[in-house]
């Protein structure tokens, strides 16, 4: 009797494990939604699925779509995973063990042990097909439209928090063209190295194997070689270099919008080169569905892969930047310079390393060395010292750039939801950009009191919060104030 009791007490105790997994996996994502953010969700574990949960264990299995995002959530959230679960199964901190999913459903040794070489990213399945056409490359010249610049490469990217998932998205499309991440878009605003990733990808297929034709173009070239064929007839050779290249990198892709005839060629190309596995990558300023005047079909495509951004700089990614460019010129760069000059620029890369080309060239045309003292002479001009005020009115002006509402309207009464939206933005801004009070703010829009604009300002956090994409666009406007 008593081996029955154990038996029936069994049973309806892995009833009610399988009965709560659907749930806890949903419950999961929505306590780190709120303790994480919802980009995280978003971006590693919208994609993972629990597996199962072997209570006998104390063990819960996930499945993970790929190597990069396994690896990525086992170093950076895999703690919080097993707190949150084990608290969802009312067990005291589960085992966790999360695999590659294609590993899981056996996917071939010989893919394996590629993947198994880099940590960068797997291998996706692809039809036998594909990959025996890509055993037979045909030798076609990869000089025409190639435009690579050689001295680009991952050995010199220096990799940021900023810029870690675009350079890791990158260096495996390099390692396995057409197999992950296709089509890659990365994105951010100029000068944080986009180009740079571009062409080290086709500097590193390049050097694998010299038959793959890589075609590097920016847009507006891609335009005007459009335009071109039309006028002289060569549309069919226009299509025929960018159907045949096995590598697409695009860059600046914004600049396609509002270009219909153009927009229509490249949607005929791009589903080529896709449906033929062929690797394609875009770089642009902002993401594919900011992207004014894109044609909704074109626009879907360009966001089907993997998006990553590419952020401003940290002070310390600054400063690592500056000395590896200081380095590849054979100077040795002090640490005092390197934080004077990265303390100067505020975020753009390409103005950082004019500030040091301009610090090394005066260095060496009047024979001195590097100081501080120099740098300082070459950097600072009349006036620099004094800080440019921001008021409240500049950052109405740059606001109204995207948002046009009047400042009337935005002291009015009305609570109409968009208005009211930009309000909470501007109230955003004029705290974080000045520093006048919750008073000031107030009264400067309409004569609200504090805990209005307080109330504002939490609300316009969360937004910003729960809408990534929504960052970037806050990150132009507050540069451009």
């Amino acid at each position: 009797m008593s081996s029955g009791t154990s038996f029936e007490t069994k049973f309806k105790s892995s009833l009610e494990n399988i009965n709560m997994v659907p749930h806890v996996w949903d419950d999961f994502l929505a306590i780190l939604k709120e303790e994480a953010g919802s980009s995280v969700v978003e971006t590693w574990f919208k994609a993972v699925s629990f597996h199962k949960w072997d209570a006998s264990n104390n063990t819960v299995y996930l499945e993970a779509p790929n190597t990069f995002v396994r690896d990525w959530i086992k170093i950076n959230y895999m703690q919080l995973v097993q707190m949150h679960i084990g608290r969802l199964l009312h067990v005291t901190m589960p085992h966790i063990i999360l695999v590659d999913a294609k590993e899981k459903n056996g996917v071939d040794q010989n893919q394996s042990s590629i993947s198994s070489s880099t940590n960068i990213c797997p291998i996706m399945v692809v039809p036998a097909k594909v990959l025996a056409n890509r055993s037979r490359i045909k030798k076609v010249s990869s000089k025409s439209g190639c435009h690579i610049n050689s001295a680009y490469s991952f050995d010199n990217f220096i990799v940021g928090s900023n810029s870690s998932l675009a350079y890791a998205a990158s260096h495996a499309v390099a390692e396995h063209p057409g197999l992950v991440y296709n089509p890659l878009f990365i994105y951010g605003c100029s000068g944080l190295g986009k180009t740079h990733l571009l062409h080290a990808i086709g500097n590193k297929i390049k050097q694998r194997d010299e038959r793959v034709v890589v075609v590097y173009q920016t847009i507006d070239r891609f335009v005007n070689e459009f335009i071109n064929g039309i006028r002289f007839d060569r549309v069919h050779a226009f299509n025929e270099k960018y159907k045949n290249a096995h590598v697409l990198l695009i860059d600046d892709i914004q600049f396609i919008s509002n270009k219909e005839q153009t927009q229509e060629a490249f949607f005929h190309i791009f589903n080529c080169l896709y449906d033929a596995h062929k690797q394609i990558v875009f770089s642009s300023d902002t993401m594919p569905n900011d992207i004014k005047g894109l044609a909704e079909r074109l626009q879907s495509r360009l966001s089907c892969g993997l998006v990553a951004d590419i952020q401003a700089p940290s002070l310390e990614t600054k400063i690592a930047i500056l000395k590896k460019k200081a380095e590849l010129q054979g100077e040795l760069l002090s640490d005092d310079v390197a934080n004077f000059i990265a303390s100067r620029v505020i975020s753009n890369i390409r103005e950082l390393e004019g500030a040091l080309i301009r610090v090394m060239a005066f260095a060496l045309l009047t024979k001195q060395s590097i100081s501080l003292e120099l740098a300082k002479k070459v950097l600072v001009r009349p006036g620099d010292s004094k800080p440019q005020k921001v008021d409240f009115l500049c950052i109405v002006k740059t606001v109204n750039k995207h948002y046009q509402y009047s400042l009337e309207e935005l002291r009015s009464k009305s609570r109409n939801k968009d208005l009211s939206f930009v309000r909470h933005l501007l109230m955003f801004l004029m705290k974080k950009m000045t520093n006048k009070s919750l008073r000031d703010i107030g009264t400067f829009l309409g004569g609200r009191d504090h805990s209005t604009v307080l109330n504002g300002i939490k609300k316009m956090e969360e937004y910003i919060e729960d809408h990534p994409e929504f960052r970037e666009k806050m990150r132009r406007i507050e540069i451009n104030i």
